[in-house]
């Protein structure tokens, strides 16, 4: 009886049989591990994906079936098993082609609504700094300082700033800033070079274990290369005395060993009255070393400079009054200054063909200064309410993590155990009233911020026929120390948290073109250390709910669907205010919406892209008329058309769309929408492409930041709260030319 019940445990459980497992590893022609190719069998329900090393473990096959390999970007590899198959390892070797929506699969992929960032990089490579974050769908972005301040950015109905409730990183080194002068979770993504950007992976929700802190709306990862196809420079030139020059080097390229350097020097005065003497000089280089058994080491070093003036923020009243233009100011004496210097490591042990490590270290230098004034003469009517934002800080940081694989005899398992450690150094954390950027009128707050985040967290993913369970824990705890150094003697005072993140994703594939997926987690944003430390640590971690449920489905070879509905619940939108040096608790909210995108090849050169999402967002503990949240967009849309020819010609019209939204919470002043059109074409002759791109092609006057704001003129008696905003750029043409070499 025991052994027939074994007999019956193992032939139900077990949905192949008794047919063999197939070994292998995906390689590409640099012989480089291929991660998340999908090979699947004709007749079969059966599949699988190759892991990061390449490897994959196909197990329900046997001799005569015909087994697929698809991976975007590259021919489909079709091959009839034999029984000497089974007998060793495959080495499975992809070529690279012209992309083709059908080589994209859909099955039971962890992340596959982010493959949509992999086809957008295919059709419509990224071409400057404004458009890295426009590549996550449903992301729209706004300048107001003169374009080296971060961005101000909107997602999922959320106002974020520039990144209190969004995780950014680039090759795992992160972006956003803790406790940061001018806010929360300030992320200038600027030192990152467009044309080195390899992938980018995003998700949406609070959903993922490997993210922590501001990972409550989403989070996007930004992969650079590791090699170079090729070396080439370029020269853009444009209107408002624009120029942009950068370079990228191919300076060692061999089947174990790649090396390269990228340097980006840009220049431009903007559309606006006063010129912006805008420049940034970006340097970035990149080694990686990839043994044969997988192997991997990487190592980036990159430094970055930005300075500028920016015109501020201008009233709608004195523009309506005729006396500025949209494009005039009130203060010009606005602008400031930032440089980063990276350093980071990455290094990949494969232990067996099932398990490594993964390991990564980084070190950031990180100096910022801003002037600004949002207030003009209200709170000093005699020299202007200009403030002065300022610090300095060191950032370290290490990650290690665990991954295996394993294959059993009803399904296959992957599982991952990280733990990890970040520490911010911030020196001279400043906020001054000042005058003309020289002089300091007073010191409002001035202090050094030591803090400390270590983490953990297992994540594991259980695949059995055409489902997958993916259950996942994380804790994350800190440690806030503070000095204020305008007090009269010396005194630390710190506050120690911590915060446990359950989270739970199940998806289901009903077929090869078709998944439906289930979302579940928590997540948080973190309070910046000067709103900690006077609390006491209470109501510093708070925590946010999220689910979602939705569909990816490929209905037609060359046609790509994605659609979600979605609940996001936050106990507290409690962040520091930089720009006044207080704190603004918001209360409970609650956002809920839908997503849908479509990718649509519709021939061989042409493609079709479109990302619809709608948000209703309401905080929860104020009165049906006065919960509105502030800026918090409810409806946006972006999309386009593309052409690539094998000739070497392509074109490309891209649309960004924000509707109307409240400004302040009971809706009574509105910041407008916009609808924005942009246009590019290049052509490539042997080594030269040349090409033409031009922002806003109908000419719209469109407001890109807007802020209900009190603020008072000099020869204005009373303040007045209105509409306070950054024109966004007019008709803007720009021509560029690139010599490729090396390749």
């Amino acid at each position: 009886m025991k052994y027939l019940l074994y007999f019956l445990f193992f032939f139900f459980l077990n949905p192949y049989g008794y047919s063999h497992s197939l070994l292998g590893r995906i390689i590409d022609q640099s012989r480089l591990p291929i991660s998340n190719a999908y090979l699947y069998s004709s007749g079969s329900d059966a599949h699988c994906h190759s892991d990061e090393q390449g490897y994959f473990e196909f197990r329900g096959l046997q001799a005569g079936d015909t087994l697929y390999v698809s991976f975007l970007g590259y021919e489909t590899i079709q091959r009839t098993l034999t029984a000497a198959d089974f007998e060793e390892e495959l080495s499975l070797m992809m070529v690279e082609t012209a992309f083709d929506l059908e080589q994209v699969s859909v099955s039971n992929q962890r992340q596959a609504v982010s493959q949509v960032t992999a086809i957008d990089l295919q059709t419509n490579p990224v071409n400057s700094s404004q458009e890295i974050l426009r590549r996550v769908p449903g992301l729209i972005i706004g300048q107001h300082a003169g374009g080296g301040k971060a961005e101000q950015i909107f997602l999922r109905g959320f106002d974020i700033d520039h990144g209190t409730d969004i995780t950014i990183s680039v090759d795992g080194l992160p972006v956003n800033m803790v406790s940061h002068a001018h806010g929360q979770g300030y992320a200038d993504l600027h030192f990152l070079i467009p044309e080195t950007i390899e992938t980018i992976d995003f998700g949406k929700g609070p959903y993922y274990a490997d993210q922590g802190n501001f990972n409550t709306a989403g989070y996007v990862a930004f992969r650079t290369k590791d090699r170079l196809a090729g070396s080439r420079v370029g020269l853009e030139a444009g209107e408002f005395n624009t120029a942009r020059l950068f370079g990228l080097w191919d300076v060692w390229s061999s089947d174990q060993h790649n090396a390269y350097i990228a340097t980006e020097y840009l220049l431009t005065d903007g559309p606006v009255e006063s010129p912006q003497n805008f420049y940034r000089i970006n340097l970035m280089g990149k080694y990686t070393y990839q043994s044969d058994e997988g192997d991997r080491l990487s190592v980036l070093l990159s430094h970055f400079e930005s300075q500028w003036d920016a015109s501020g923020q201008i009233p709608q009243r004195l523009v309506d009054a005729g006396t500025i233009t949209r494009f005039g100011s009130v203060d010009d004496t606005e602008g400031g200054f930032t440089g980063r210097t990276n350093v980071a490591l990455d290094y990949t042990k494969v232990l067996n063909r099932n398990r490594f490590v993964k390991t990564r270290a980084y070190y950031s230098r990180y100096d910022f200064e801003l002037y600004s004034n949002f207030t003009f003469f209200l709170e000093d009517p005699e020299n202007g309410d200009q403030i002065r934002q300022k610090e300095t800080r060191d950032i370290y940081g290490v990650e290690t993590k665990l991954i295996q694989n394993e294959a059993l005899s009803f399904g296959n398992l992957e599982w991952q155990v990280g733990v990890g450690l970040r520490h911010d150094r911030i020196q001279g954390n400043e906020l001054s009233r000042s005058k003309n950027r020289k002089l300091t009128l007073e010191q409002l707050a001035l202090g050094d911020i030591d803090e400390t985040n270590v983490y953990g967290f297992i994540d594991a993913a259980l695949e059995v026929g055409r489902w997958r369970f993916q259950p996942a824990l994380r804790f994350d705890g800190f440690k806030y120390n503070y000095v204020d150094q305008l007090a009269n003697s010396f005194e630390r005072s710190a506050v120690t948290a911590g915060i446990v993140s359950p989270k739970l994703t199940i998806t289901h594939a009903t077929g090869r073109n078709l998944q439906l997926f289930l979302k579940s987690g928590m997540g948080f944003h973190g309070n910046d250390t000067r709103v900690v430390v006077p609390q006491d640590g209470r109501q510093i971690l708070p925590r946010a709910y999220g689910v979602d449920l939705g569909t990816v489905w490929k209905p037609r070879p060359r046609l790509w669907i994605n659609a979600a509905l979605w609940y996001l619940f936050l106990e507290q939108e409690f962040v520091y205010v930089g720009d006044a040096g207080i704190v603004e608790p918001s209360g409970k909210t609650r956002r809920q919406g839908v997503d849908l995108g479509v990718r649509w090849q519709l021939t061989k050169s042409l493609f079709f892209d479109a990302d619809v999402n709608y948000t209703y967002a309401r905080a929860i503990e104020e009165e049906e008329d006065n919960n509105f949240i502030p800026l918090a967009p409810d409806l946006t849309a972006t999309g386009g058309l593309a052409f690539k020819h094998p000739s070497g010609f392509s074109a490309g019209l891209r649309y960004r769309y924000l509707k109307d939204r409240p400004a302040n919470e009971d809706n009574s002043i509105v910041a407008e929408g916009f609808f924005i059109l942009d246009a590019n074409v290049s052509y490539r002759y042997k080594d030269i492409t040349i090409g033409l791109s031009v922002e806003n092609l109908l000419d719209q006057d469109w407001n890109e930041a807007q802020f209900a704001t009190e603020s008072r003129l000099q020869d204005e008696s009373e303040p007045v709260e209105e509409i306070h905003f950054t024109p966004g750029v007019p008709l803007f043409i720009k021509g560029s030319i690139q010599y490729h070499f090396g390749s």
